[in-house]
């Protein structure tokens, strides 16, 4: 079972823990006001009330041994910095960083965080690019200069087989995945609907009408093909 802790819990970070809790994963979550504490007990594999910048204390968690720490401290910007070099001085190899602007991110990253998270600017983003696009409905930026986006199929790929579209080699850009609707009739002769995922699509597979592609490549590429299919 994987192993996290969340430290801070706003809503960011409240959010975070209950979903991975919700998972089936190991959820430490971790906060110095008690009312917090005792507001996720529950719903969490243990809730510890504390104070992230004391680093003996921070010791006693074996933080090291966890698959990812993330670090959702809000507004107290010199808490959240003086953690992170602690989180990284104790041997914490994964971390999530929430910030509070780019500057905050920058600092972090200077201490060795990978993975730096700005949720105003993501959610922004995200809108921007579905409101450009009226067949974009997932766009998620990586640390990585990469991006996932989810689209609903252009009218241009129905009825093409991946290959045909040749979106690797003339794109840059990657689908992986598809999200289709698979019908059914129960016994009682109902008419169901469920969503089918192919999370490994080949070259042969037909985009069909309806279908929602999941897609990846680097930004610069996929916001390219967002602009492409928009002036069609």
């Amino acid at each position: 079972m994987a192993r996290y802790a969340v430290i801070g819990l706003g809503r960011f970070g409240t959010t975070v823990a209950n979903i991975l809790f919700d998972s089936g994963m190991e959820v430490i979550a971790i906060e110095k006001k008690q009312e917090l504490v005792d507001e996720i007990s529950s719903r969490v594999s243990s809730a510890i009330c504390m104070d992230a910048t004391d680093e003996a204390a921070l010791r006693l968690l074996n933080l090291n041994e966890a698959d990812a720490v993330i670090l959702a401290i809000g507004s107290n910007i010199q808490e959240s910095i003086l953690t992170a070099a602690i989180l990284r001085k104790i041997g914490v190899g994964i971390i999530y960083a929430k910030v509070e602007n780019r500057l905050h991110g920058r600092i972090l990253e200077l201490i060795g965080v990978q993975h730096i998270l700005l949720p105003e600017e993501i959610v922004g983003t995200q809108l921007a690019k579905t409101l450009i696009s009226k067949n974009v409905r997932e766009y998620i930026s990586l640390s990585s200069g990469h991006v996932v986006m989810e689209m609903l199929a252009p009218r241009s790929y129905i009825g093409k087989e991946l290959q045909e579209l040749a979106l690797p080699s003339e794109k840059g850009v990657n689908i992986i995945a598809i999200k289709s609707d698979s019908f059914s009739v129960t016994e009682d002769g109902r008419n169901v609907v469920e969503k089918k995922v192919n999370d490994m699509p080949g070259a042969s597979d037909i985009v069909n009408e309806g279908d929602v592609l999941i897609m990846m490549g680097p930004q610069a590429k996929v916001d390219r093909l967002i602009h492409e299919l928009t002036q069609k």
